[in-house]
């Protein structure tokens, strides 16, 4: 920000942009006005510009998506913005493809197909020579791909990254055994590379493979590539973790996706909407916690602060020591959480103090199904209220969140119930409203 001292009328003089940072309207030296303002051709440009962006976007949201995260692919909380848009666009960006990704994002059969220059440990190098080989024809497995492809420039580190990224799966989803037979199918190709380069052949190749005048033979030589023994795939979870590892994000899935709606109807605020929420205000916010970073206090309290990100942002949290000695075992990376804090702000920038945290798979719901005439019952309402402030007790004790379900007609609709009416114990509240007459359930989460 500028502070204005003073202001003096120098009548009608030229005005030079010069583009001077911060600073606004002033005389320099030698007597002219210099100005940072938008003059009319600066505005006319910049409007221009914005209408061109408004009609790309409009009328080729494909290619102007990925052209937006092409540019901005070095920055992961604009990227992860940019991939919550097309979410909302039903845009479907896809996982890196060996057999089809280019170097940048790219519009695919009404898809944003991942560029291979995004994964890390793969070089320019490397993907200047899978294009290259990839032209004369697809790989049909991990063991033409090593066959084909100059190993001195995709070394095993970016092999292992196109395959912990999803890049294989459409060859053979199974990642967990396509690294148990990288080892393997690393050194035969290598020994391949070898005899090739000295003008030898191998027994394989005078059967059929190298030295034979069969073509379909000479693409069919990778299936004396050696395997491992079979392995189940990786768990999930751990397939998202690598994936994010290499990528900066979750692409083929995400942890959160699954419980999308009820996040929605528990927690209406995501984080990239913190900025707008007004400060002291208490939010709830469904979240996956990327890092936790202790430190000490000047009074040698330990005190954390958290990295978390949900569907559409990446954000940090701020956990105090009363708060961290009480929640510090929850606090485990990759985890799914609840977290419950207040906003703050602080030099222009905005925290989030945590309050408590709550892991979702341990998250239960009380559940109140309504009927249309109940919902707009004053009495029902009253009652209804009534027994989930005695079920609250303790505000600070009170953790179950509560939702209404208004069925009129054919159409379900949920209702989320303010923090002031969450309740303590979820199956002493839903006794005491059946024994009123309500019908209430408990409910996970992550079944909503």
């Amino acid at each position: 920000m500028v502070k204005i001292l003073t202001r003096k009328l120098v009548e009608t003089q030229n005005v030079y942009d010069i583009g001077v940072e911060r600073d606004h309207n002033f005389v320099t030296k030698n007597g002219f006005i210099a100005s940072n303002c938008f003059n009319k051709s600066h505005s006319t440009a910049y409007g221009y510009v914005t209408y061109q962006t408004a009609y790309l976007k409009a009328n080729y949201p494909l290619e102007y998506m990925a052209a937006l995260l092409t540019a901005n692919s070095d920055d992961t909380d604009k990227v992860q913005k940019y991939i919550s848009t097309c979410m909302s666009m039903n845009i479907q960006i896809e996982p890196p493809d060996i057999n089809r990704s280019l170097v940048d994002f790219t519009p695919s059969n009404g898809k944003i197909l991942f560029g291979l220059s995004a994964v890390r440990n793969v070089g320019q190098n490397a993907i200047a020579c899978i294009l290259e080989v990839r032209d004369k024809g697809e790989f049909k497995s991990l063991g033409d791909f090593c066959d084909r492809v100059d190993l001195g420039t995709v070394n095993r580190r970016t092999l292992e990254s196109l395959i912990y990224c999803g890049a294989f799966d459409k060859i053979d989803s199974n990642r967990n055994q396509l690294i148990q037979d990288l080892g393997l199918v690393y050194d035969w190709a290598q020994s391949r590379a070898r005899d090739r380069a000295t003008g030898q052949g191998n027994l394989f190749d005078l059967l059929g493979g190298g030295f034979s005048h069969n073509k379909n033979k000479v693409q069919n030589s990778f299936e004396s590539a050696p395997k491992a023994q079979p392995v189940p795939d990786f768990p999930p979870q751990e397939k998202l973790r690598r994936e994010k590892e290499l990528l900066g994000f979750y692409v083929s899935d995400h942890p959160l996706k699954a419980i999308r709606q009820s996040a929605r109807v528990l927690a209406p605020i995501n984080l990239s909407q913190l900025g707008e929420q007004k400060e002291e205000s208490t939010i709830c916010a469904v979240v996956m916690l990327n890092g936790v970073k202790k430190v000490m206090t000047k009074k040698g309290d330990p005190m954390a602060i958290l990295q978390i990100e949900d569907l559409t942002a990446q954000s940090e949290a701020v956990v105090f020591p009363k708060i961290y000695e009480r929640i510090n075992s929850l606090l485990l990376v990759d985890s799914r959480l609840i977290i419950w804090g207040k906003i703050d702000r602080r030099e222009d920038q905005t925290q989030l103090i945590v309050e408590d945290v709550e892991p979702v798979e341990t998250v239960h719901l009380v559940m109140v199904e309504l009927n249309l005439q109940q919902a707009a019952t004053i009495e029902e309402q009253h009652r209804l209220r009534t027994i989930l402030q005695e079920q609250s007790g303790d505000k600070e004790k009170a953790k179950v969140p509560v939702i209404g379900i208004v069925q009129a007609g054919n159409s379900r609709q949920l209702v989320r119930f303010g923090r002031q009416f969450w309740v303590q114990d979820s199956r002493t509240t839903v006794q005491a409203l059946q024994n009123a007459r309500f019908s209430a359930h408990v409910q996970s989460l992550t079944n909503v």
